[in-house]
């Protein structure tokens, strides 16, 4: 079976690419893909913009999404993520503050700049204490390495870490993110705040020492709240991710009972026999008949 096709619009029945690449693989078997490539911009301009308090670094990203300045990218850095990085790296980040954002516009020349203008006056307005637009693509490939080599610098702190995906709205990004704080000083474990803020997708990083049982019971308590705050604040248990194993427990709480119900009745449809990632999305006992 073939789906899909290079025609630029395709409305003919169901959306059977988005459902079979959703899937999990628990749908069918892939076997060939076709891509389209999308030209690269013109030109990126890069700004670094230091907050000294984490929620007024979540107002900017809501007032820079709003001004037009239509970032390709606002990524966010909490303390523990910027000290981490700071220890591991030694490249001068700051360590009395709560925040650092990266903002990315791209597009010809004239454009990207004005955009990546218009973000660091903003979070200036909003409370940065510092910002800085790099002037050379040397510059700005130096901004981005400390986001991207948080991950690797978490294991300083706790052997183990546990890294989520959930979404929310833009508006309810800092929001989220103060829930976050809350669930790591209620169960007593860090939690590491990074990702992609301008979706409003968001990676807390549990860490932990999984040869802790106490800490293991204790990470299994953050996730739950972790999913709960997110479907309160409007958003999804994941933006990247998927749902797995993880989060299969709380599927009807995001989604609720009918729409799961619905879900399965496509499982079966596809795969009546369950031997497509059975226990992936839902449990691997998966009943043959609604119920």
């Amino acid at each position: 079976m073939r789906v899909g096709g290079k025609a630029t619009k395709n409305v003919t029945g169901y959306d059977l690419v988005h459902l079979l690449t959703g899937s999990e693989g628990t749908l069918a078997v892939i076997t060939e893909v076709t891509v389209r490539f999308i030209a690269a911009p013109e030109t990126t301009r890069t700004a670094q913009a230091i907050f000294p308090r984490l929620t007024d670094a979540g107002q900017a990203i809501n007032a820079v999404l709003a001004s037009g300045a239509n970032p390709s990218m606002v990524e966010i850095m909490d303390e523990t993520a910027i000290k981490s990085v700071e220890e591991y790296l030694h490249i001068g980040l700051p360590l009395d503050v709560e925040a650092i954002l990266l903002i990315e516009t791209d597009g010809d020349e004239a454009d990207a700049m004005r955009g990546i203008e218009t973000a660091a006056e903003i979070c200036r307005r909003n409370g940065a204490s510092e910002v800085r637009v790099a002037a050379t693509p040397e510059e700005s490939e130096e901004m981005w390495k400390a986001r991207s080599s948080i991950s690797g610098s978490l294991g300083r702190i706790r052997p183990n870490k546990l890294g989520e995906d959930v979404t929310v709205p833009h508006s309810a990004v800092p929001e989220m993110i103060t829930r976050i704080k809350e669930i790591s000083a209620k169960w007593g474990l860090p939690i590491v705040i990074f990702g992609h803020a301008g979706d409003g997708n968001l990676h807390p990083n549990i860490l932990f020492d999984k040869r802790d049982p106490d800490e293991m019971q204790r990470v299994k308590g953050v996730v739950g709240d972790l999913f709960r705050a997110a479907v309160e604040l409007g958003g999804s248990l994941s933006g990247e991710h998927g749902v797995g194993v993880l989060k299969r427990p709380y599927l009807e709480m995001a989604m609720g009972p009918v729409a799961v119900e619905m879900q399965k009745r496509i499982k079966r449809a596809w795969d009546p026999n369950n031997i497509l990632n059975p226990g992936k999305i839902f449990p691997p006992d998966l009943p043959d008949n609604p119920g």
